[in-house]
């Protein structure tokens, strides 16, 4: 007998996929939850070692408040193709979103929103804080700015990055802390899209871009919404609240949600209704102009 998976303790509708061509030939899975009638869109970058399906509830709140949304998996990372957790050079992940970026924006007739979690939130604010493009605004939830890892680890990944690049190593991921919903992280076990190998050369890479965004924080230009779990077991909060500290505070409203775990949109009620409300009232007060303007 075989054990069916369980269900989805965050479901939402799947979307509809292809697959869309990097310029160095690798393909990358896309999903979209399409509405001809929205007037903006939103991207959504998720985290290591995950995939676009687990923001299909996410993509569906979205989408009840009139949002076209679209998602992709980062490339090593669910349904693309390829090594798990490998990457071809260091910054391919930031070359992947800005031609995804590109692709998703050039539809509509203002600049897309910018949604990262983890590491997608820290690649999301190395590519923009690089000037790669500039989304109308972001959306930053628990970004990878610190890690719990060690200097001496983070060291190490360095010179690996130089002998063995993409020898799969475990990503030593605890999943009893994404979230206090003990369903979230029984599901993730289960989920054949989900992994726990990392590489020398993207563990450099998430541990370079991080520096880099704290060092140049004070240079954010677009409107963002900075939201961290105040007990993240998973990356160290304090690169958010140094994040906080240091980018304009007219351009960034920063919040540390304390008592929460890594997933903060993932999270066990009613905290999450909670994380999704204040995202509400973000975009609300963001894109008052559009809601005018469409009345």
């Amino acid at each position: 007998m075989t054990n069916a998976l369980r269900a989805d303790p965050l479901p939402g509708p799947e979307g509809q996929f292809d697959h869309v061509s990097m310029a160095d030939g690798q393909s990358l899975f896309r999903r979209r939850w399409a509405d001809p009638s929205a007037r903006r869109g939103v991207l959504l970058v998720h985290g290591l070692g995950e995939h676009s399906g687990r923001y299909r509830h996410i993509a569906a709140w979205f989408a009840g408040r009139g949002w076209d949304v679209c998602s992709y998996d980062q490339r090593g990372h669910g349904r693309s193709p390829g090594p798990r957790g490998a990457l071809r050079r260091g910054d391919d992940l930031l070359d992947d979103l800005t031609a995804m970026y590109a692709a998703y924006a050039a539809e509509f007739d203002t600049p897309s929103l910018l949604f990262g979690h983890s590491m997608g939130g820290l690649i999301v604010a190395r590519a923009v804080l690089e000037g790669r493009f500039k989304p109308t605004a972001m959306v930053l939830s628990s970004p990878a700015f610190r890690s719990h890892e060690s200097v001496f680890m983070q060291r190490l990944a360095s010179v690996l990055t130089g002998m063995t690049p993409n020898l799969p190593l475990r990503n030593g991921l605890k999943r009893a802390y994404l979230s206090h919903d003990p369903s979230v992280a029984a599901f993730y076990g289960e989920d054949p899209n989900c992994d726990n190998r990392i590489t020398p050369r993207l563990a450099d890479f998430i541990f370079r871009a991080g520096a880099y965004c704290l060092a140049e924080a004070d240079d954010l230009s677009v409107p963002t919404l900075l939201m961290a779990a105040g007990d993240d077991h998973l990356v160290d909060a304090s690169g958010s609240r140094d994040f906080i500290a240091a980018a304009p505070p007219s351009k960034l409203d920063g919040r540390i949600l304390g008592g929460l775990y890594h997933e903060i949109f993932n999270e066990a009620e009613p905290a999450r209704s909670r994380v999704f409300a204040q995202l509400g009232e973000w975009l609300d007060e963001q894109f008052a102009e559009d809601a005018t303007a469409s009345e």
